[in-house]
């Protein structure tokens, strides 16, 4: 039997994240164009300046309410009108609100792109903002809340927020705002919202795709184009103070057969030349089922199905003030709380004795770096992490310079970047389970006063 012969493999090709064209429309409106061949869904990120800090007080919530009504109706379509003509476009159409600003995405076939523009324009200049849908939206995030605060992830992270940022700053509250807050939400309120803050000069679209024929300033003009707004200057972005003092608060919930942990403490934005290591090293730590934590947690001890470490940025300042979460997150049989715990800090106190070695950073770089290719095959994700880059005032060359970064950090500087992010004795550790069975064990490890609150 003949067979054809084994294929062999090629030069391997050299890939950096796609750079942007950077520029401004008449309106003040940037756009940040990416033109990927091949990728004929067409991704849109609009970055509008208006983060949650903006909110008045007592209305949390409202910058939520308002981005999810930007689809609900328009002076020229009812809310089903302007969702059957997405439809007809092949489009979706979505909007959230965190802490940098609103994003709302938008992907598309570019043979209709021109038409689902500008629908979004639409949106943008003339949103309804009725009554009844404003309505409609507060009660089905008032519906939300109690399914949130039934999950343990959720309810650990609302309550790490809280014990880590003073009241008076708006991170140490939900997001999406809470019962209270989202109930006073109306119609005026929301429409208040948007013209304090929704403008085309203070806004940045990201636009990736395969834009072969086609033109796509003409195509602007008349849809983003048409979008006109006060001149502005962006808001700045807050000091953020954090009390990271070593401690662990037990949410109580009787009869759990889990506890759900979530150890977190401050840290720096990704101006911050440590980040690149702190990136490899805190994969090392918890990147992955191979990382140290899971080897320990998970392979020789049995008491958990994953656990993971990482960093999110929370608000970033051009100036480098910003500030990320830096976490480990998991989840553990409620018998086996204080030992996994106990596992977990001998895990960290080993790392800060010994270090990383060189076969782990190798492999980390490997995982993150060789697999970067296929995580911005689409255009989606090119343009998510472009808007990030804009939301936290990251130059456009920003992720391709950190997988440079990333590829030329040593063992020793992401040793001392991971031993620095996650210090014994810094760490607020929230565990959401039995108190009646946890709170001895977690006592005895003295790893920082314990204190219990209700679920």
């Amino acid at each position: 039997m003949d067979f054809h012969p084994q294929p062999t493999p090629g030069a391997a090709r050299p890939w950096a994240f796609p750079a942007p064209e950077r520029g401004t429309l008449d309106n003040g409106l940037t756009v940040l164009r990416c033109h990927r061949p091949g990728q004929q869904v067409v991704a849109v990120e609009l970055c509008l300046d208006a983060p949650l800090e903006a909110e008045p007080e007592g209305l949390d919530g409202v910058a939520t309410i308002m981005a999810r009504a930007l689809s609900e109706g328009t002076d020229k379509h009812s809310a089903e009108e302007f969702a059957a003509e997405l439809e007809r476009c092949g489009a979706t159409l979505d909007a959230h609100a965190d802490h940098p600003g609103v994003r709302v995405s938008l992907e598309v076939p570019v043979s209709r792109l021109p038409k689902a523009l500008g629908l979004l324009a639409e949106a943008l200049r003339a949103p309804a903002f009725a009554d009844s849908e404003v309505e409609r939206l507060v009660r089905n995030r008032l519906d939300e809340i109690p399914h949130e605060t039934a999950n343990p992830g959720r309810r650990a992270a609302k309550q790490l927020a809280k014990e880590l940022f003073p009241a008076a700053l708006r991170v140490s509250r939900p997001r999406q705002g809470t019962e209270e807050t989202v109930a006073r939400i109306d119609a005026p309120a929301v429409r208040a919202f948007f013209e304090a803050h929704v403008r085309p000069a203070t806004a940045t679209a990201v636009i990736v795709g395969d834009l072969t024929g086609v033109d796509l300033d003409a195509v602007l003009g008349e849809s983003l184009g048409t979008w006109t707004g006060d001149k502005a200057d962006p808001r700045p972005v807050p000091p953020i103070s954090a009390d990271d003092t070593g401690r662990v608060v037990i949410v109580d919930r009787p009869g759990a057969v889990q506890t759900q942990l979530l150890i977190g403490r401050i840290g720096a934005d990704r101006h911050d030349r440590v980040w690149p290591a702190q990136v490899l090293g805190t994969y090392c730590l918890g990147g992955t089922l191979t990382s140290r934590l899971d080897r320990v947690l998970r392979e020789e001890k049995g008491y958990t199905y994953g656990v993971r470490a990482f960093g999110q940025v929370l608000l970033s300042a051009p100036d480098g003030s910003g500030a990320a979460m830096l976490a480990i997150s998991g989840s553990v049989d409620t018998p086996n709380t204080g030992p996994a715990l106990e596992d977990l800090w001998k895990v960290l106190r080993t790392l800060a004795a010994e270090g990383l070695d060189d076969a782990e950073r190798d492999v980390a770089v490997q995982n993150l770096v060789g697999v970067a290719p296929l995580k911005y095959e689409t255009a989606a994700s090119v343009a998510a992490t472009l808007a990030d880059q804009v939301e936290q005032h990251l130059p456009d060359d920003y992720q391709a310079q950190l997988y440079v970064r990333l590829a030329e950090t040593g063992t020793v500087e992401a040793t001392a970047a991971v031993v620095g992010a996650f210090p014994v004795d810094r760490l607020v550790t929230v565990l959401v389970g039995d108190a009646s069975q946890i709170e001895e064990p977690v006592k005895a490890l003295g790893i920082g006063e314990v204190t219990v609150v209700t679920g």
